[in-house]
């Protein structure tokens, strides 16, 4: 079996985005983007699904809120330098020295090698129903990775047989497992197509304070994931790809005990399904504070097409001498699929259940006018699975409109994976239109050489019917 083929889809985004500078977002909301992820007391109508549907229940909801085509896209290291970036890409074919390979495990060690976001949202709709409440709908395709390589799982892919793990700890009788030499090193992988839907209302008015309350489901169609966590002792490694993938199986193809996936004729061939759920209460004290909590992506899914798992074991002997050139797609991929010279050895299986990735969002926020608002906001992983942020978001994000139809938003963001951002959106804003781009962090897509980061978010027919919220 390789498994070349998500690594190369994994990697390639990186290198597109670093190289091309048009890396990008975490969410296809290119308005929460502009803000740098702040978004629990901005978001309304169809853009509060999957973020607080209490907000669909808040005041001054549109009536009718549509949009067609929205997309962001963002990567970024906290390891690695963009000239490093550029060689993977520039200069894929080039041999590496052994003064390169040591210098590429030194850069590759981190908790943050590369993180990956790409999210897409064809279409989504919203309507306010009188006495009812608020109903939003949309489909939207989220791509996420993350990688994070110890020291010895950095050297072991970059040196292989002459990792100096091997001098030290190879003795039969003292080989440690997996688990302890991969201690801290994530790989992971996560494609899903998503429709929701989320019902928000107005559940309490008392003094000036008005309460609201949303929640919301997903049902979701697991398109690939690769999960291989070492973390506290405990090893963790699974992949199920869709035959989109292209992965060649090998002798695990004929093992009658897995469940192969093999129509590679249909647009859509999912290798999981799971549900999912959002529940959030919204509060707005008088007309300018606001304050929102939100739990995300309650829920689990069940892979069960093309299916691999791999056990903690003893550490093997490597025979290559590792990563030979820049293009160290396959070598990334024998070192942890089931390939020619890998850490691990997979076997089929039936079923695997997995949490989604469930986080904790809390925001308050405070809106002077109808020209400014001001919002903080912090986001808690309630899990470490595939698709989740490694770590606690912060930001403070801000929305002004010098003129009645342009809104310009900007802010400060840290945490999820990636640096200190200082994001920037435009958006022509008019009560019944809007279009706008932005990005997460300004200074990451031009000028950052140490940590880059890159980041675009984009929107062009968000219509709005009856009264908005930003008027």
């Amino acid at each position: 079996m390789r498994i070349s083929t998500p690594f190369s889809f994994f990697l390639a985004f990186c290198a597109l985005g670093i190289d091309a500078a048009q890396a990008q977002t975490d969410m296809s909301n290119f308005s929460n983007v502009a803000r740098g992820g702040v978004s629990n007391t901005f978001v309304t109508d169809y853009q509060a699904i999957g973020i607080n549907p209490a907000n669909l229940g808040r005041s001054g909801n549109a009536r009718v809120a549509l949009t067609i085509g929205e997309f962001g896209v963002g990567v970024g290291s906290q390891s690695l330098t963009r000239p490093q970036l550029e060689k993977f890409v520039k200069h894929s074919g080039d041999e590496l020295s052994r003064a390169e390979k040591l210098e590429l495990a030194r850069a590759f060690t981190s908790d943050n090698t590369l993180n990956l976001s790409v999210d897409a949202t064809p279409v989504a709709l919203s309507v306010v129903l009188p006495v009812v409440g608020s109903f939003a709908f949309n489909v939207r395709q989220r791509v996420t990775g993350h990688l994070a390589l110890n020291k010895n799982t950095a050297e072991l892919l970059f040196l292989g047989k002459d990792a100096p793990i091997y001098p030290t700890t190879f003795n039969p009788a003292t080989v440690p497992l997996i688990s302890e030499v991969m201690d801290g090193t994530a790989v992971q992988l996560a494609a899903y197509n998503e429709y929701n839907v989320a019902y928000g209302r107005n559940i309490l008015t008392l003094l000036g304070v008005k309460l609201a309350g949303g929640v919301g489901y997903r049902y979701i169609q697991g398109m690939g994931v690769v999960d291989i966590r070492s973390e506290n002792g405990k090893l963790e490694a699974y992949t199920a790809l869709s035959p989109q993938f292209d992965v060649d199986y090998g002798k695990i193809a004929n093992n009658p005990s897995f469940n192969r996936r093999q129509d590679t004729d249909k647009l859509l061939q999912p290798v999981g399904r799971g549900n999912g759920f959002d529940v959030g209460l919204a509060a707005e004290v008088g007309k300018m504070l606001r304050a929102g909590v939100s739990v995300t992506d309650l829920g689990s899914m069940n892979w069960e097409g093309n299916l691999l798992t791999a056990n903690d074991q003893k550490l093997r002997r490597l025979r290559t001498s590792g990563v030979n050139s820049y293009e160290f797609v396959t070598e990334l991929a024998d070192l942890f699929a089931n390939g020619t010279d890998s850490l691990l050895q997979y076997k089929p299986a039936q079923k695997h259940r997995a949490q989604l990735p469930t986080k904790l969002r809390a925001g308050i926020g405070l809106k002077v006018g109808t020209r400014l608002e001001v919002g903080i906001d912090v986001t808690q992983p309630l899990n470490h699975v595939a698709g989740n942020i490694p770590d606690t978001f912060y930001g403070l994000g801000i929305d002004v409109k010098p003129l009645k139809w342009i809104r310009l938003s900007t802010g400060i963001s840290r945490g999820a994976g990636y640096k200190t951002g200082f994001p920037v959106g435009f958006a022509i804003a008019t009560t019944a239109y809007e279009f706008g781009f932005s990005t997460r962090d300004l200074q990451g897509l031009l000028t950052d050489d140490d940590n880059p980061y890159g980041s675009i978010a984009l929107g062009f027919l968000r219509l709005r019917i009856g009264k908005g919220t930003r008027e």
